[in-house]
């Protein structure tokens, strides 16, 4: 019998072959925490009597980053400590976000990765079964190197067609969200396929797999192709590339086909990522605060986007427009493009790397009423930090077309 890319990933680290719905232990090729859940993980692991880690680990200081509070000041202290004391690598402030730097530096096809984060998902783009735990399941792993796993069942999404003008890959997986569900694929496996795979970059199918935990899924997994060795050989990483596709004859639990010709810029209203709308049905929605960045859409080529929309513009005058890049590398990169001076003349406030306003820790928490345009992949009553506030969720070109006018806008209606 077939397997899927989740079945074959699976069977290859427990060296046998597993089957949807049982429970394995799997040995795990990397694991890591971020500010926010690295502290818990720290305390168990000492809890459990671990001295060293026995997998490869990080951790990441991205969520608040710089820190904006005493209190969290002290936990950032100990994670520091822990990774003086083991093998544990740190990112401190400044490096980026977590998932984008896994996927920059250690994320390989065929890999078992583990992450105190539910976006930890994003790894899947590189055809790796990456997915988030709690804290006290990624101490196990960090003690152990290897966690316990129920094997998801899988959904086939296929992909055909080709994207419009101004629509994006954060229109195709916020579709897919609204089409099945914020609990439509809970605890499955959602492996991607489909013409339209050979149009999509690697930095597109990031995006996608990053939102897949907002479906409810497991993980989000893309075959390995040309793009995948591409995005590698970019980060001088081709040694690490190695072919992972579904066997033909594989057994899905649910076939969904999206023609993304059809579809056109969607935006998330509050406060559910699946109470999403066609561009067209929004309406005179006013908006105080864009953000652009996050690790779902803080990347080179959502970056560029921007750009060449905000190029020579203003934002509105009451919109407050804050950027981030989503790593050093990329901020790095967007400088000597030219892509930064861009933001500053269009009147664009720029962040740190790291997750920035999206996880309403700091650098841009709302007042009670105001309404944000974001990037993010997440729009939850306090999400970014107030209860009172509204967050609205659309792709970066939308966001840019946004600031623009101070309404949620069409992105083609300023790429005419």
């Amino acid at each position: 019998m077939g397997k899927t890319m989740v079945e074959k990933i699976l069977s290859f680290h427990t060296k046998k072959d597993v089957i949807p719905g049982e429970i394995i232990t799997v040995n795990v090729d990397l694991a890591f925490v971020q500010d926010g859940t690295g502290p818990l993980t720290i305390d168990q692991f000492e809890k459990l009597d671990f001295n060293n880690v026995k997998t490869k680990s990080l951790v990441f200081i991205d969520h608040a980053s710089p820190s904006p509070r005493k209190e969290l000041s002290n936990t950032q202290i100990k994670l520091r400590d822990f990774c003086k004391k083991t093998s544990a690598k740190i990112f401190d402030v400044g490096e980026g976000i977590s998932h984008q730097i896994v996927v920059e530096k250690y994320a390989r096809p065929g890999d078992v990765i583990v992450g105190a984060d539910s976006h930890s998902c994003t790894s899947g783009a590189l055809g790796a079964f990456a997915t988030g735990m709690g804290s006290t399941d990624v101490a196990l792993a960090y003690g152990l190197g290897k966690v316990w796993i129920k094997v998801p069942e899988s959904y086939n999404i296929v992909l055909n067609g080709y994207l419009e003008k101004g629509v994006y890959a954060k229109d195709i997986i916020l579709y897919l969200i609204g089409l099945i569900g914020s609990d439509g694929a809970t605890y499955k496996a959602l492996e991607f396929s489909g013409d339209a795979l050979k149009y999509l970059s690697m930095e597109s199918r990031l995006t996608i797999s990053n939102m897949a935990v907002e479906a409810g899924a497991k993980v989000g997994l893309f075959p390995t192709d040309e793009k995948t060795k591409e995005f590698l050989k970019t980060y001088d990483r081709i040694k690490d590339f190695k072919e992972i596709f579904p066997d033909k004859d594989a057994i899905y639990e649910k076939v969904i086909e999206i023609d993304i010709s059809k579809i056109e810029p969607q935006v998330s209203f509050p406060h559910t990522v699946d109470n999403t709308k066609n561009i067209s049905e929004v309406k005179n929605i006013k908006i105080d605060q864009v953000y652009i960045g996050t690790c779902t859409n803080g990347r080179m080529e959502d970056l560029r986007i921007v750009a060449s929309i905000l190029k020579n513009k203003k934002k509105a005058e009451e919109v407050r427009l804050l950027i981030a890049p989503a790593s050093k590398h990329i901020y790095l990169k967007a400088l000597r493009e030219g892509l930064i001076d861009i933001f500053v003349n269009s009147g664009a406030t720029i962040l740190p790397p790291g997750c920035g306003p999206c996880v309403g820790v700091h650098a841009g928490v709302l007042a009670d009423g105001e309404k944000l345009l974001s990037t993010q992949n997440r729009n939850f009553k306090g999400r970014a930090g107030n209860p009172n506030s509204e967050i609205y969720l659309a792709s970066p070109a939308t966001a840019a077309a946004t600031a623009i006018t101070g309404y949620i806008t069409d992105p083609r209606e300023v790429l005419k």
